[in-house]
């Protein structure tokens, strides 16, 4: 396994840093009735996005879920279109039409977030068997929570990607809750990734509070699909700093305080930045700079987005029905 170069580490910096601001700037924007709707925030779990992102080409595709800002900004995800669709306005990936859980963006290879837990692992296989098939060398990535493994098509789908040997990786963001209900009190296993050996397919846990170790775990992987070997399955134990939607801070009323304070003292973002710092790859100067760049990008985005026209009644049925027999 090579060691990852300062490249490597610089990048993963600073996708985990435009994810953090974009989704800290989101909710700032919901709290304050700017947005309309809810949001799942991302915010904690951005060294897996980052992690397994940074293996990846723009050809190479990504489903997502309802938790998915992280993923689409990991993925090279635009700014301004982001903050306009979550604003509904024209200017957005979706013309306003998606929200937070479906923008997509298939030139990027997103190919979309997804309101239904579990909903977009068959997508990916889906995507996974259409490159096989025509002797692509993509690789197809799924990223999902601990609580869609507990559902039929999750096992459908991994278990056919097994099957048919595809070039999928399936990376589940174990943050110990689906919505409001600790996992153990919904799975009998301690490690999710256990379940991968019954499928025929390389499982590993992996420290989703890690960049470095997610982008060692991934790097692995993804070779692996695009050599052709079949998939495999990571389980990244990671942590949403907040609750299951908005910004209400710690524990709220399913955990405790200390438990979101505790996981927070393992924050992603500042273990990495102290690696940059004993390896001379970045100071304390050169970090700031970075955060302040992409915050600068934040704010020309928000207010892009504001400035942007509302989407026109003449294309509400654009792009949902499709004119081909």
């Amino acid at each position: 396994m090579p060691e990852p170069t300062s490249e490597v580490l610089l990048d993963l910096h600073h996708r985990m840093v435009r994810i953090r601001r974009f989704e800290e700037a989101c909710g700032k924007l919901m709290e304050a009735g700017k947005l309309p709707g809810f949001l799942h925030l991302y915010v904690g779990e951005e060294a897996v996005a980052a992690g397994v992102c940074v293996n990846l080409t723009d050809a190479d595709q990504v489903s997502s879920t309802h938790r998915g800002h992280g993923h689409l900004i990991a993925k090279g995800g635009d700014f301004r279109k982001a903050f306009a669709e979550l604003f509904g306005k024209a200017t957005g990936y979706c013309r306003g039409k998606g929200g937070s859980m479906h923008i997509c963006d298939l030139e990027l290879g997103m190919l979309g977030a997804n309101g239904i837990v579990g909903g977009g692992v068959p997508i990916a296989v889906g995507a996974a068997f259409a490159d096989k098939y025509t002797g692509s060398d993509r690789v197809s990535v799924s990223f999902f929570g601990d609580g869609a493994t507990n559902i039929g098509a999750f096992h459908e789908a991994i278990n056919m990607a097994a099957a048919l040997q595809l070039p999928a990786v399936f990376v589940c963001e174990n943050n110990g809750y689906g919505e409001f209900t600790p996992r153990e009190r919904t799975q009998a296993v301690a490690d999710i990734a256990d379940r991968a050996i019954g499928y025929g397919m390389p499982g590993a846990v992996i420290d989703g509070m890690d960049a470095v170790a997610v982008w060692e775990a991934a790097h692995e992987a993804v070779a692996h699909a695009r050599a052709g070997n079949g998939p495999s399955f990571l389980e990244a134990k990671t942590y949403r700093y907040y609750d299951h939607q908005g910004i209400k801070g710690l524990g709220v009323s399913y955990r405790d305080d200390a438990e979101v304070l505790e996981w927070k003292q393992r924050d992603a973002i500042e273990k990495l930045e102290a690696q940059l710092r004993e390896a001379g790859v970045l100071d304390d100067a050169g970090i700031r700079a970075v955060h302040d760049r992409i915050q600068a990008e934040i704010e020309e985005a928000i207010a892009f987005a504001e400035e942007s026209p509302e989407p026109d009644a003449s294309d509400l049925l654009t792009d949902i029905y499709t004119d081909r027999a």
